[in-house]
């Protein structure tokens, strides 16, 4: 498999790959499939009735990894792919996913991930996903990726999610239902500039005893950029759940965060926090007394904010 120049960056900014992975892993490009290998304990094969695979991943005596990175260097091209993983019993799992965007053209571009994740009982889940957007062309770069979660008793799934640039629109969708001592986390970074529109949509069903779920939101706006931030939490029996969403807005952003918190039960335990603002003027003057511009400031405490 060889890749041009194009193609190494993309793999790199959005999975960390600089050659081909040695384990399971599966690259699409501009819609078709670069490159898969499937292990004796990760099996990747295609769907028979819509464009995408399902990555079955069985339970071995260490953790696992997969690479599931998406790339698209066409102009023009609406890409659309199903996932699903199926993962066994007791397993412990690191997925590396993400989609990159890089166009010269006029041509908007997109690429919607419909994903589902079926996680056994007490197995382990890490999934790390990342989108970025390149090139000097003028057309959109769309990501708009739907995920569907269900986590059987004593299951985790921990999902570590980035955008940081170049993507022009972006509509995440969330659903989750968890099952007894069933654990969610989620943690997002975002930045937006210049008219781009980001949007979170999260809902999580805590229908098992003791099941728990915690979401993370930080995010940049700058420019005349939007974000949108909404999460819905029902918790149906005894359960904990969080949700926080910080924002920077930065020049004419705007940024909103609807939080929806519905106790179903008495033993339900639910909060969320939420806090937008500007970037604080003391810490600002701060760094400056340091010898650095206001604008390597605030470039400053925007990297320390995401990270």
């Amino acid at each position: 498999m060889v890749f041009d120049e194009i193609q190494k960056n993309l793999l790199k900014e959005v999975a960390g790959l600089e050659e081909v992975p040695n384990g399971a892993f599966n690259i699409r490009s501009n819609g078709e499939l670069l490159g898969r290998t499937s292990t004796s304990s990760i099996e990747i094969v295609n769907k028979k009735d819509k464009p995408g695979i399902d990555i079955y991943i069985k339970k071995t005596d260490k953790k696992q990894r997969v690479d599931l990175p998406v790339i698209i260097t066409k102009a023009g091209l609406k890409d659309l792919v199903y996932n699903d993983f199926y993962v066994e019993d007791g397993a412990d799992v690191l997925i590396v996913a993400g989609c990159g965007i890089h166009t010269v053209d006029n041509g908007d571009s997109s690429h919607d991930g419909i994903h589902s994740f079926h996680v056994g009982k007490n197995a382990k889940v890490t999934y790390y996903e990342k989108h970025y957007g390149g090139g000097d062309g003028n057309g959109k770069r769309t990501l708009n990726p739907t995920t569907e979660i269900f986590i059987d008793e004593g299951g985790s799934l921990t999902m570590d999610t980035a955008q940081i640039k170049g993507v022009d629109s972006s509509i995440r969708k969330t659903r989750a239902i968890l099952q007894d001592r069933a654990t969610l986390v989620i943690k997002e970074k975002i930045m937006t500039h210049g008219t781009q529109y980001a949007e979170t949509d999260f809902n999580v069903q805590l229908n098992g005893e003791d099941s728990a779920v915690h979401v993370v939101s930080r995010s940049v706006a700058k420019d005349s950029s939007v974000q949108k931030f909404y999460s819905v939490l029902d918790g149906n029996t005894k359960c904990s759940g969080r949700t926080e969403c910080d924002a920077i807005v930065m020049d004419n952003a705007k940024v909103m965060a609807l939080p929806g918190l519905n106790a179903n039960d008495i033993n339900a335990s639910l909060v969320h926090e939420a806090a937008i603002g500007k970037i604080a003027g003391e810490q600002l003057i701060k760094l400056m007394t340091l010898g650095l511009s206001e604008k390597e400031a605030e470039e400053q405490i925007v990297n320390g904010f995401l990270k």
